[in-house]
């Protein structure tokens, strides 16, 4: 395993799901404030949805199927993230400084914000709790292969794991891996393959047969 610490489809993982003391505290004022009609639950809603929705993982997912299609723009992303990224549209805050780090047969990548939850909203959305959790933020450092088995991945033993560390400076995201057998698909055939945990490098791109028409 190497680890960067100098310079991460929603599972049910339930170590990985307990909500940090800031959630928590998040949850109850929320409450608080709606019951005191401080605060419009719909208007919440709505941009809840917009993470959901517009920015979201499938901005990410188009960036990943891009990359795969096109290696000039393969290679402008992983030499420049931050411009690749937004050429295509997929700009805002906590994607200022972002680094595309892309998996190989020899070379898995891990991504994890050790000191909180720093997470590259514009390509992948709102953050799931269980990259929030205490649990996944110490176990991906010192057991990368253990939390990707929880996950349901398994590598091969002389494939290297590297976990990056998000910080307020730096957010990376995960280039999978391309599934075998995709290359008559188009970029839009291809960003249904690629997933949210694929790119945070807790899982692996869909294959084809796995992709409902």
């Amino acid at each position: 395993m190497s680890t960067d610490a100098d310079h991460g489809q929603h599972h049910d993982h339930p170590e990985f799901s307990e909500l940090s003391p800031m959630d928590a505290r998040v949850r109850a004022l929320e409450t608080l404030l709606t019951e005191k009609g401080l605060v419009d639950p719909a208007a919440l809603d709505a941009v809840v949805e917009r993470y959901e929705t517009e920015v979201g993982p499938h901005n990410g997912a188009q960036v990943v199927a891009r990359a795969w299609a096109d290696p000039a723009y393969r290679e402008w992303l992983l030499k420049d993230a931050t411009a690749a990224i937004a050429s295509l549209g997929h700009v805002g805050r906590q994607g200022e400084h972002m680094v595309a780090v892309e998996n190989t047969p020899e070379r898995h990548n891990m991504v994890v914000c050790t000191l909180c939850s720093c997470y590259p909203w514009p390509v992948l959305g709102l953050p799931p709790v269980w990259y929030k959790a205490p649990a996944y933020r110490s176990k991906a450092v010192i057991d990368p292969r253990g939390v990707l088995a929880d996950f349901g991945v398994t590598l091969p033993d002389d494939t290297e794991i590297k976990v990056w560390d998000s910080t307020a400076e730096v957010r990376y995201l995960v280039i999978p891996r391309r599934p075998e057998g995709t290359e008559d698909l188009t970029v839009d055939e291809l960003a249904a393959l690629v997933t949210r945990d694929s790119m945070i490098g807790t899982g692996l791109a869909r294959s084809p047969e796995r992709v409902t028409p």
